[in-house]
């Protein structure tokens, strides 16, 4: 028996979710089209003796109920994981590397499935805790929006789900440690495309042209200040220009510039000054040069904002797992984002990070998830199911 803190998990257990974590990053999938890793997921779901699997929510998510055989009757507790993979080349040379060209789990994805996989297993053989769970493994995290997704196609209230929660590794943490806050763990994320249009010419007549470039200059340095003077430096916000193009000749004096862009906020405030200010400068500056813009500017995933009562719950069972010096409940924000942030704003929960150890990055074709932390974050689910009755 392998334990971390009071639960004793099998040590075949840990076994499988190793060679079930292995499969799934042998073989990603992107945004919806999990179609092998869904179908994967339900068969063990309905091995394990689930009291009801059901396919095709939010398009390919998966969700299994789990109904804990412990008196009195508690809550029903959601906890989701993430089941997509990424664009990105493999690196890592590993024996059960993606067998996808172009494709691979670099945010360990296929540790989130693992350790939920664990959890149900374990909970749907002992069930030993009061209450329901909510599996919901769910399609389109890395910017396909699945958790709104499954949201509008009923989600929580199909399943009654009252309480909800996630976990995400993070390299860089001591395997077996925990991290989170009571209130804002991750940032909005938006995007904006720019179209400069001026009106091209030769190189060597630029005073019978109106040229897109310098008003392209003058716009990324005027962009910079509405973080720097424009934003209350207590409530960060981050906007970067992250490409460019124009023109293809030495000698042509293009017509158009293509800029491209990301906003990431913590607050709601700070969102909407952001996106009213970008619109304001780019207009007036290209107005001033006598040229014109085509502003696309597209919100994404809203803050990750925790609820106090129910990082408090998630923390003490973290606690109960590593111990009271393995958690640390008052990070400050990262700018990262993430969907489950739609999750939290439909219901009450709260979201963790897991020690990934010193590995890659996130998103780094080298990166791959510890599956020494398995064990922690199977026990931390458990945990959290058992502790409901506490």
């Amino acid at each position: 028996m392998n334990r971390a803190g009071g639960i004793a998990l099998d040590n075949d257990l840990l076994g499988a979710a190793t060679r079930w974590r292995r499969e799934f990053h042998s073989h990603p999938e992107l945004l919806f089209d999990v179609i092998r890793t869904a179908a994967r997921v339900a068969d063990l779901l309905r091995s394990f003796g689930c009291d009801e699997v059901v396919t095709g929510i939010g398009r390919s998510g998966v969700v299994a109920i789990v109904r804990g055989g412990r008196a009195p009757e508690s809550r029903t507790i959601g906890i989701r994981a993430d089941m997509d993979a990424l664009p990105i080349p493999e690196a890592t040379g590993l024996p059960y590397a993606s067998t996808v060209p172009g494709m691979m789990h670099a945010c360990g994805h296929d540790g989130h499935m693992a350790i939920l996989l664990g959890a149900v297993k374990h909970l749907a053989e002992t069930r030993a805790f009061s209450g329901t769970l909510i599996a919901i493994f769910q399609p389109a995290e890395e910017g396909g929006g699945g958790a709104k997704v499954m949201i509008e196609d009923g989600l929580f209230e199909r399943f009654s789900i009252e309480d909800v929660y996630a976990l995400h590794n993070m390299p860089g943490m001591e395997v077996g440690t925990f991290a989170l806050s009571d209130s804002v763990m991750l940032a909005a994320s938006d995007r904006f495309n720019l179209k400069i249009v001026g009106s091209g010419g030769h190189a060597a007549r630029p005073h019978e042209a109106i040229d897109p470039i310098p008003v392209a200059n003058h716009i990324v340095s005027a962009l910079q200040t509405i973080v720097s003077r424009g934003v209350d430096p207590l409530d960060p916000a981050v906007l970067s220009v992250t490409s460019i193009h124009a023109g293809d000749a030495y000698n042509v004096i293009p017509s158009e510039v293509m800029l491209k862009g990301s906003v990431r906020t913590l607050s709601d405030v700070n969102r909407a000054k952001v996106e009213s200010r970008v619109g304001a400068m780019v207009t007036s500056i290209a107005e001033a040069f006598g040229a014109s813009v085509e502003l696309d500017y597209c919100r994404g995933y809203p803050p990750t904002v925790n609820h106090a009562s129910q990082a408090r719950v998630l923390g003490d069972a973290a606690m109960r797992v590593g111990g009271t010096a393995a958690v640390q409940r008052d990070i400050p924000p990262i700018m990262a984002a993430e969907d489950f942030s739609y999750m939290l704003q439909a219901r009450p929960g709260a979201f963790i990070f897991l020690g990934n150890g010193a590995t890659e990055p996130l998103h780094h074709p080298r990166y791959d998830f510890n599956d020494s932390a398995l064990s922690y974050g199977i026990a931390l689910w458990v945990e959290l199911m058992s502790g409901q009755d506490n």
